[in-house]
Formats: C-alpha cells, sequence, structure tokens
C-alpha cells in the first residue's frame, strides 16, 4: 500500500477533533488527479510533437492521454476549431494513488530550487492546482530524451468543502506546503 494512501486512511482521525468530524465520511478525500499539457505552437512546427507527449505522459502516470481539440478557431494565434491543441489525463483509484506518491516522495524534491509549495495553490473549493516547468523531475522521463522538455498542470480534486480543510488535508498527506507567514 502507498504512503498517501494510508495517510488519507488516517485523515478521520487527525482532523476530527479540529474540525469536528462525527463520521468518517465527512472527512475530506481526494477524488481524483488531473494533469494536462499544452502542445501549442511547437504542434504546428513538429508533427510528432503531439504523439511525444502522449507517450511520455503515458509513461509518468501509466495511463493513455486524451488528445484535446481547440473548441474555436482564433485567428491571431493561428488556431483552426479542431486542431489538437493539447494532452489530458485522468486518474483515479490505484494509480493515482501511486502518482500521488511519486510525485510528492520523488518528483517534488528532485525540482531546482524547490523550497516547498505555496499555501496558494488550493483554491477556495478545496482543490489544488501546480505547474511544473518540466517534465524531467519524474523518473520515467529518461535523460537522452532531454532536447524535448515540456511543462504540465496537475490539479489534485478533493471533496473538501474550503480552503483550510483542503490545506490540512495536504499537510496531513505530507505534501511540503510553505509554513504560513506571519503577517
Amino acid at each position: 500500500m502507498s504512503l498517501v494512501k494510508e495517510q488519507v486512511n488516517n485523515v478521520f482521525d487527525s482532523l476530527k477533533e479540529a474540525f469536528g468530524y462525527k463520521n468518517p465520511l465527512q472527512a475530506p478525500r481526494i477524488e481524483k488527479v488531473i494533469i494536462n499539457v499544452g502542445t501549442g505552437k511547437r504542434a504546428k512546427t513538429d508533427k510528432h510533437w503531439n504523439d511525444i507527449v502522449a507517450d511520455r505522459l503515458a509513461q509518468i502516470t501509466g495511463q493513455k492521454a486524451a488528445p484535446r481539440a481547440a473548441k474555436k478557431s482564433i485567428a491571431g494565434f493561428k488556431i483552426r476549431q479542431g486542431d489538437i491543441v493539447g494532452q489530458t489525463v485522468t486518474i483515479r483509484g490505484p494509480r493515482m494513488y501511486h502518482f500521488l506518491d511519486k510525485l510528492v516522495h520523488i518528483a517534488l524534491p528532485r525540482t531546482k530550487d524547490f523550497r516547498g509549495l505555496t499555501r496558494s495553490s488550493v483554491d477556495a473549493m478545496g482543490n489544488m492546482t501546480l505547474g511544473i516547468k518540466e517534465h524531467t523531475i519524474f523518473p520515467e522521463a529518461s535523460d537522452d530524451e532531454l532536447k524535448n522538455v515540456f511543462g504540465l498542470s496537475i490539479t489534485i480534486t478533493t471533496t473538501a468543502g474550503s480552503k483550510k480543510e483542503a490545506t490540512k488535508l495536504f499537510e496531513h498527506i505530507g505534501f511540503p506546503l510553505k509554513k504560513e507567514e506571519e503577517k
């Protein structure tokens, strides 16, 4: 069993006094993780860029990426309706916990000049969104692929009703959040 999964199973015991939970189903939990990559301009010049990004996302997440098409044409960006402008993966269940373990314990510590995640990355709805500049922090990205580096966005969706509950959940799970600054 993964470390994150164990922490999520124990979240009720640690947060019930702080938030007055009477039932384990009241405690917040992680529903899904969504990973997005915009392929943008590079897909126009390199015909295989979408395939490269989809393949790397599949290696990192363990699940095939779904292409995302432009909803409407934008002449200023030279985008036509239906053009593939990104790739996305939504993971749930055991794959999600495996990915979160890898993110928290391997990938984030490998990030250059990493000093913790900002607390503002948790929104009012209780979800956390992270922007990662280089996919190479994941162990599946091999060294010979360093010429094709892309960034990705990771959104972790929770059942928490507020920012405070979600922040406590992420702290309990082991996400390296920065300490609150005194004003």
